[in-house]
């Protein structure tokens, strides 16, 4: 292997999000393979968690770089320095405590003296600060860029007509009065930073996605941004084999070809009690063979699974469903041949999982960007999203009806067999739009200092 100094030297700061965290981890991935060397920057309680995701050989060439948050509260000891598992009411004292560390950031960039940075849409000051050291810094985005685009152009030309027909079947995911997020330690909101983000990138914006997926929304970025928008994926993480005798692939093994459903809703994501109910209630109704993670937020970790589901759930579904506390190897599952669908949250790394593996999904969005992210796997026709009520509540009998339209039913064939179409465009394709990133990156960074 090449040594350190005839390697393209790449400082990456994702925000402080598994769902951010992953797809970061991943290109450092890619890259590292192509005669880049990788400093991954991020809390300590982050690295820890993904330093085992690191193989010895990628070890080589990915140094993981601690940045100590300052003391800003009480309530954010260094444990803390992570969403995963942070009370909702603490993220924007998250937020303003990763911005109090950009003088340290300062420093980790003085001392690697980097030949790029890339950055996370939160955090604007990393590309200052890469500036004001002359070394380029691109902004590394890992939403869609549907929703991007759809996003940029309303802000940016208001009044009108919307480019695309779908955009108005997406719109609706849009909540009528988007919310800013909660100032930070500039006095800029959530969507301010973005806008920052993407104005201080390089010459391009790097995209978890792929050109067959969102070609025409990424042209259009394009344009409404002035910068390249490129495709580098979909990066997703490795299957770990490692899991491959536990006792949910064993039960999975016992179950006939694509007649099960994965249901899953992220690390972040938490249903309410009326929702497990119906969703329970769903899974029963639609005779579909499930296994079902069910996760806790802090606070509630202490609830028994027979107390979280409806009376005799359990007793009834018997041998039919497998009922899961906290973690299964997401991957592993959906990649079996008994699984036919994916009853997911639609957070984006879920969805890019789902395309790479060709499982159609049953998009049930719980916040954030998942709703608009529904809406694009439906306009796409590689899944169908679970009808809400006027009043925001899911439905027992729609939930039964969608999870049979897409893994069993006449109905949901074009569904299949888009998923199907997507799976393959993605093998074929390999590491194609990363081999174009690296010549774009290895440009870039050559005439950045």
């Amino acid at each position: 292997m090449d040594s350190k100094d005839s390697c393209t030297k790449v400082l990456m700061l994702p925000w402080l999000a598994h769902g951010h965290i992953t797809p970061f981890l991943e290109l450092a991935k890619k890259l590292s393979s192509k005669n880049f060397h990788i400093y991954l920057c991020s809390t300590p309680i982050i690295l820890t968690s993904i330093q085992n995701r690191i193989t010895e050989t990628q070890s080589l060439s990915i140094e993981l770089v601690p940045l100590h948050l300052p003391p800003t509260s009480p309530e954010l000891p260094p444990h803390r320095h992570t969403t995963n598992g942070l009370p909702p009411h603490l993220i924007p004292a998250l937020k303003r405590a990763f911005d109090s560390a950009s003088p340290r950031f300062s420093e980790v960039v003085q001392t690697l003296s980097p030949d790029l940075v890339i950055y996370d849409f939160l955090q604007p000051w990393a590309a200052t600060i890469a500036s004001e050291c002359e070394i380029p810094a691109v902004l590394y985005f890992i939403a869609g860029a549907a929703l991007v685009s759809l996003g940029l152009h309303l802000h940016s030309r208001p009044g009108v007509e919307l480019p695309f027909p779908e955009y108005h079947h997406i719109l609706k995911g849009f909540p009528k009065a988007q919310p800013e997020g909660a100032p930070t330690n500039d006095g800029t909101d959530d969507k301010t930073r973005l806008l920052e983000s993407m104005e201080k990138s390089c010459k391009m914006i790097l995209f978890n996605t792929f050109r067959e997926f969102e070609g025409k929304y990424l042209d259009y970025l394009s344009i409404l941004t002035k910068k390249t928008a490129v495709p580098l994926g979909p990066l997703v993480q490795e299957i770990d084999e490692k899991n491959k005798d536990s006792e949910i692939m064993q039960w999975l093994g016992t179950k006939d070809e694509l007649s099960t459903v994965f249901v899953s809703f992220g690390s972040e994501s938490f249903p309410s009690k009326e929702e497990r109910d119906e969703i329970a209630h769903g899974l029963e109704l639609s005779g579909v063979n499930f296994i079902w993670i069910v996760r806790f937020p802090v606070g509630e970790s202490t609830i028994e699974i027979e107390e979280a589901l409806p009376v005799g759930f359990l007793e009834r579904i018997g041998e039919r469903g497998m009922v899961v506390e906290g973690w299964a190897p997401q991957a592993q599952i959906l990649a079996h041949p008994s699984t036919g669908g994916f009853v997911s949250h639609c957070g984006w790394n879920s969805i890019l999982e789902s395309l790479k593996l060709g499982v159609p999904i049953v998009a049930m969005p719980v916040h954030h960007d998942q709703p608009i992210n529904a809406k694009v796997v439906e306009a796409v026709g590689f899944g169908v999203e679970v009808k809400r009520d006027e009043n925001k509540r899911l439905d027992r009998e729609n939930i039964a009806q969608v999870i049979r339209e897409v893994v069993v039913d006449e109905e949901g064939a074009d569904v299949r067999t888009k998923a199907r179409e997507f799976c393959e465009i993605i093998r074929k394709k390999g590491d194609e739009e990363i081999d174009g990133l690296v010549k774009e990156l290895a440009q870039l960074s050559s005439g950045g200092k």
